[in-house]
């Protein structure tokens, strides 16, 4: 077999014959860079945008980045609220501003419309009335007071106009959409996924309540929800060819006696039964309790990001390693000197966005990129 290997960092596994040939890109938290590298770990481009990473960037068929990023903590409304947005931008590939949006209670995801919108998830308080007769959660824990749900909304990002909007505290069921008995009642959704399907729809992930759902865009109906049981602070479903939905399964506070550990599922939405599933062996040496992500990649194989640890990694649908990378670039973020990594996708050669783009591998002062000028800072 054609295996490279190589040190700790960049990439550490790659077997070519099995391997969906790409670029990966993917950001860090608390840095302002955005990568490509090809399929070696050498990097082939680099966005330096003005913000740092809110969550991620993603490349878009017209060569452009749309991409989340953070205001500082001071600045939030909501600082210790998790997913810290506030500016949403599209910029070309050389990091020329397209179109900017800014809202401080943006949180956790975003997406850009093929009419040149955004759609973005927000922070909302809940009702009074309502707050009280939500289940679930640590009791008295509320912030300030306040329970917290999310809003999707469609906006122009040149004129601000809301164009679309979609209330989880109207929808959703106070008395069956309960909080995980060990969070806090600050939030009851923590909604950390929009994707918009090919029919309109959206397709969305409520982690609190362990739960995603198929919103019906034109009547605001929830047609199809599914989780609890199975899921555990799930992130990322997406909507596969197949009809089914692919969504990385966190495992924290997960209801059993062994140790905690990720897995990613692919579950039928008209069966309910999970057709797929990959967890590793032994299963604690995958977890990341927070973020992950999971993109079903054109060869049948499923490029997997585990946040925690700055890793990316591919498997075939028999569970089989064959390209895996950990993140070399840090930064200082939230008090703690790590490589998250929120989100990750991989592209092919074929990929409208990348045609006509020079990718060859670029040279840094490692120094400097590897760790990010805050290491060296007083």
């Amino acid at each position: 077999m054609d295996i490279a290997r190589r040190s700790k960092y960049s990439v550490t596994f790659y077997e070519p014959s099995k391997a969906y040939d790409g670029y990966t890109l993917f950001s860090v938290a608390g840095r302002n860079d955005v990568w490509i590298i090809n399929m070696q770990g050498q990097i082939v481009h680099h966005w330096d945008l003005p913000y740092p990473a809110g969550e991620y960037g993603c490349l878009l068929s017209n060569g452009n980045l749309f991409y989340q990023g953070s205001v500082p903590i001071e600045e939030a409304p909501l600082p210790t609220f998790g997913g810290i947005g506030g500016h949403l931008l599209e910029v070309d590939w050389d990091n020329n501003l397209v179109s900017k949006y800014d809202d401080l209670y943006h949180t956790h995801d975003a997406q850009r419309m093929e009419n040149g919108n955004f759609m973005i998830v927000r922070y909302v308080p809940v009702p009074k009335s309502i707050t009280s007769r939500v289940r679930g959660g640590i009791p008295g824990t509320e912030h300030e007071g306040t329970m917290w749900a999310n809003v999707l909304r469609e906006v122009d990002p040149n004129t601000g106009k809301v164009a679309w909007e979609w209330l989880a505290y109207e929808h959703l069921d106070p008395e069956s959409d309960i909080i995980c008995p060990l969070e806090q009642r600050i939030e009851w959704t923590h909604c950390n996924t929009v994707q918009i399907l090919a029919n309109g729809d959206i397709l969305t992930s409520f982690r609190s309540i362990n739960t995603i759902a198929i919103i019906d865009k034109k009547t605001g109906d929830i047609k199809w929800k599914w989780g609890p049981g199975e899921l555990c602070h799930q992130h990322d479903p997406t909507m596969l060819d197949s009809g089914n939905i692919l969504v990385f399964d966190n495992g924290a506070h997960r209801r059993s006696s062994g140790p905690s550990y990720s897995r990613v599922l692919e579950v039928n939405p008209k069966t309910n039964r999970i057709e797929w599933e990959y967890k590793d062996n032994p299963v604690y040496e995958f977890f990341s309790g927070v973020a992950g992500g999971c993109q079903r990649l054109p060869n049948g194989n499923t490029l997997i990001t585990e946040s925690c640890l700055g890793r990316i990694f591919e498997v075939t649908l028999s569970g089989e390693l064959v390209w895996e990378f950990v993140n070399p670039f840090y930064s200082y973020w939230q008090d703690q000197h790590q490589n998250f990594i929120y989100r990750a996708y991989r592209y092919g050669p074929n990929y409208e966005g990348l045609k006509g783009k020079k990718l060859t591998p670029m040279r840094f002062n490692l120094l400097n990129q590897l760790y990010g000028p805050s290491a060296f800072e007083e």
